[in-house]
């Protein structure tokens, strides 16, 4: 059977002008990330009196900057993502220490120098790069917060996520109160 080159040449010149069109449309510009510095708080400072007759408490949060890989020789770094929730619909609450642990339990670093408030209903978060890996597979924060009494205490959390190639992976934390 004899084949004419030029008719089977023509759909595939087609095909291929079609996708260089198409492909033109799209902006050439590679994605940018929007690099978030969520840990500076200086503008939301606050100063705590005795006489405010504040609740107080504090809370554990477990977080992990990576985890255990098929041994206990490897690593899988993670991106944590930890959130300060005000459930109150009224009240603010004020966060007056969130300190960073590693594994060992050395304190690697304080998101807090002065007492903050957190208006109600809202959120604010830290964010522990994927290439942070100083906290470990043990990591942990501690909260030290302040609420009106009879106020809702504030809840934390932390999301852990990461993507390699097509496998990825998330879970959640949730903070406990230890006083």
């Amino acid at each position: 059977m004899k084949t004419n080159l030029n008719i089977m040449r023509k759909p595939f010149l087609h095909l291929l002008l079609g996708v260089l069109a198409l492909s033109a449309c799209n902006n050439p510009k590679k994605k940018e990330f929007k690099i978030h510095h969520s840990h500076d708080w200086s503008d939301r400072a606050t100063t705590l009196n005795p006489s405010d007759s504040l609740q107080g408490g504090v809370t554990y949060l477990s977080v992990y900057s990576e985890i255990y890989s098929y041994t206990a020789e490897l690593t899988f770094p993670l991106t944590a993502t930890v959130s300060i929730h005000n459930t109150s619909l009224t009240d603010s609450v004020f966060i007056k220490k969130a300190d960073y642990y590693n594994t060992d339990g050395k304190l690697i670093r304080s998101y807090v120098e002065n007492p903050i408030y957190v208006k109600p209903l809202e959120t604010l978060q830290i964010v522990i790069d994927e290439t942070d890996e100083e906290g470990g597979t043990g990591a942990n924060f501690i909260f030290d917060w302040a609420v009106q009494k009879e106020s809702n205490e504030p809840y934390f959390e932390a999301v852990m996520i990461s993507t390699s190639g097509q496998q990825g992976m998330s879970f959640t934390t949730k903070g406990v109160r230890t006083k």
